[in-house]
């Protein structure tokens, strides 16, 4: 695209937010790649367990780079996710998923909607480390979900968060 420049960051570089008890770090955000998407770095704990969800219009797709992870499609199918794994959720796909390690960490390539969504429900980071735990804003992202096209579809299909 005209105007856009190439861009470098290191490790521990990137706008970091608090979201959903993980410490999330832009790695590529929408501003950069011109709205063509965002790359996320997230680090999470084993309190991580999303609800059942789709994103009307939002794929994803998760690379995990360090622990482990179970995601949940719909129809009951479970996928374990270890580092080197990827796993695509396409636009219109219900999912969920929940950290099953003491700690992981893995990237998420997705949209700029799905961006917005992390700074609008997320918090901007203190620090760079995971946030104190504290129940997931529930009340907030209900608040904003219809804004992004994203159904909530129950809780947790795994295990509640702890």
């Amino acid at each position: 695209m005209a105007g856009q420049q190439a861009y470098g960051l290191q490790e521990g570089e990137g706008e970091a937010l608090w979201f959903f008890n993980s410490l999330v770090t832009l790695k590529a955000s929408s501003e950069q790649t011109g709205g063509e998407f965002c790359l996320a770095e997230f680090v999470g704990r084993s309190d991580i367990a999303t609800p059942m969800h789709v994103q009307r219009d939002d794929p994803e797709t998760f690379y995990v780079l360090e622990g482990e992870l179970t995601f949940f499609l719909d129809g009951g199918e479970r996928i374990s996710a270890t580092a080197g794994s990827v796993l695509h959720i396409p636009a219109g796909v219900p999912h969920a998923f929940q950290v099953d390690s003491e700690v992981a960490r893995w990237l998420d390539l997705t949209t700029p909607e799905q961006e917005r969504f992390f700074r609008v429900v997320g918090e901007p980071a203190q620090a760079r480390e995971l946030p104190p735990v504290e129940p997931p804003p529930m009340d907030k992202i209900m608040s904003v979900i219809d804004e992004f096209h994203i159904t909530i579809l129950g809780p947790p299909p795994g295990r509640p968060p702890n």
